[in-house]
């Protein structure tokens, strides 16, 4: 489990391929972890959005091994050596939680499509895939290249959210050269999955109460997919 509060940025300095997918040899030098930290083989690690597990290292290298499917899912299929990657350990429980949960599994794939720079911020607006707006939530948090950041606006209309970025996200993280039509790994919020999950279940009828599976309560469930709709809830596709 990961928080997005991303320590330093890796380059990646070799990509080999193997049988599963490809071996990415990562420099590190530019990481210190914090409290002398020093990831060791079978440690996980957020390398932009995905958790990665250590399987070599050396004193400025670590490397991983990525599968097909999650090269395919992921922006880590189009890395070439030379690209920067965001860097997080696995959380302690000992450590601040600084950003919000995450599990290091990217939930889709979304592309930058404008940026606005000021004098205090840059904002980067972004359009995910329609099947991840139930999820962005104003105000909420998502994860973008494993980069913790609040949701500043939604816009149901275009389907596109925004986020605000200080100087410090723009020097420590891979946003900071970031430009439009450059693709991101998306992260949703654990929990607003969660609730939407479990309300499209209320709405079909079909969420479990517990291992006894009261019926009669599910029958009186009061949720339906119109409700949803007049309040103004966005419904996942394919839930009607």
């Amino acid at each position: 489990m990961f928080t997005g509060i991303v320590q330093a940025k890796g380059r990646i300095a070799e990509m080999q391929d193997i049988a599963m997918g490809k071996r990415l040899v990562v420099d590190r030098s530019a990481w210190k972890p914090a409290n002398d930290y020093v990831p060791g083989q079978g440690e996980s690690i957020c390398c932009s959005g995905v958790c990665l597990t250590v399987i070599d290292w050396t004193d400025t290298t670590l490397s991983f091994d990525v599968i097909a499917e999650t090269l395919a899912v992921t922006k880590l299929g189009d890395l070439n050596v030379g690209d920067e990657i965001n860097m997080e350990p696995a959380v302690f429980p000992n450590q601040p939680l600084g950003g919000h949960f995450m599990q290091g599994h990217v939930d889709a794939v979304g592309e930058i499509v404008e940026i606005q720079k000021s004098d205090d911020e840059v904002r980067v607006r972004v359009k995910p895939p329609a099947e991840l707006m139930p999820y962005v939530v104003y105000k909420g948090s998502i994860a973008l290249d494993g980069i913790s950041l609040t949701i500043a606006t939604v816009d149901v209309d275009s389907m596109t959210f925004e986020v605000a970025l200080i100087p410090e996200t723009l020097t420590v993280t891979t946003l900071g050269t970031a430009k439009v039509g450059d693709r991101l790994n998306l992260e949703a919020d654990i929990i607003s999955k969660t609730v939407v999950h479990n309300l499209n279940l209320a709405a079909l009828g079909k969420l479990v109460l517990g291992k006894d599976e009261d019926e009669k309560a599910k029958k009186q469930s009061k949720v339906t997919i119109e409700m949803l709709k007049n309040a103004g809830g966005f419904v996942a596709p394919g839930s009607e």
